[in-house]
């Protein structure tokens, strides 16, 4: 790919997005990780050779220091809206007020500002070189209502319509739009947060679940998506493993062929 590529991962310190930078990097792009957790950008940063910003995202003043860094330190040809997460999984009726603000600013307004600040870095780069890309991850939670769901399915909604019209904004500019909605993922930090860092609850998730998807796969949909010939837009890539065939419905234990005459 060369150098003269220049890709933005917010999101960063942990889990897919730590899993996206090392994989650009090791395609050749120039990365910029972007997270709140300096320690582990800078341990990021050691590893891979990539560039790193400490920025918190639901904060508009670090998102434009944040431009403005990159403004001042090259062309910026993709964005990889990554960061979010999910705070509890508790009923619309019981489900607390401040944990669906979080989700909204995390998952939702995040997104727009970032977008938002980025996106004249875009333009002038797809200007220059042909296209840019804005790929957002978003979630099957953003896709499918689920028991328990609650804010976080109404944030990731939230986050696929803004993805959606965004597409629409952009028609006639060489400018790809790329969603990709990840299922059920092991990483070491997003049923934890959930969960309020309740180990037991959180290794639950996934006890008996046979191969989830780890954030390594969903990094290379990620930059596959980006890296496919600029006419080509993956729209919407849903990604689960095959144990899961909905948010709501996961095999436990091995999965075996049903004897097609019993079936």
């Amino acid at each position: 790919m060369g150098n003269s590529r220049r890709v933005v991962v917010t999101g960063a310190s942990s889990g897919i997005g730590a899993a996206t930078v090392r994989l650009f990097r090791s395609r050749g792009w120039d990365v910029v990780g972007v997270a709140r957790r300096a320690d582990r950008l800078e341990a990021l940063a050691d590893e891979t050779g990539a560039e790193y910003f400490v920025a918190d995202l639901t904060v508009q003043a670090e998102v434009d220091a944040l431009r403005d860094h990159l403004a001042s330190t090259g062309a910026v040809h993709a964005l990889v809206n990554n960061a979010g997460g999910a705070f509890g999984l508790d009923s619309v009726e019981n489900g607390s007020v401040d944990d669906w603000q979080r989700m909204f600013d995390v998952n939702v307004l995040a997104v727009k500002r970032v977008t938002s600040a980025v996106l004249p870095l875009l333009r002038a780069a797809a200007a220059d070189g042909g296209h840019a890309d804005i790929l957002t991850v978003t979630s099957i939670a953003g896709h499918v209502a689920y028991e328990g769901g609650g804010g976080y399915n109404a944030a990731k909604f939230a986050a696929h319509a803004l993805v959606a019209v965004l597409r629409l904004e952009l028609n006639g500019e060489p400018i790809r739009v790329l969603e990709v909605a990840p299922g059920q993922v092991h990483t070491e930090e997003f049923s934890l947060v959930r969960f309020g860092g309740d180990r037991e609850r959180a290794d639950a998730v996934y006890r008996d679940v046979p191969d989830p998807l780890s954030a390594e796969d969903v990094a290379e949909a990620i930059v596959h998506a980006i890296e496919l010939p600029a006419h080509v837009n993956l729209d919407l890539v849903t990604i689960k493993p095959v144990a899961q065939a909905a948010p709501h419905k996961l095999a436990k234990g091995a999965l075996v062929p049903r004897d097609s005459a019993a079936s």
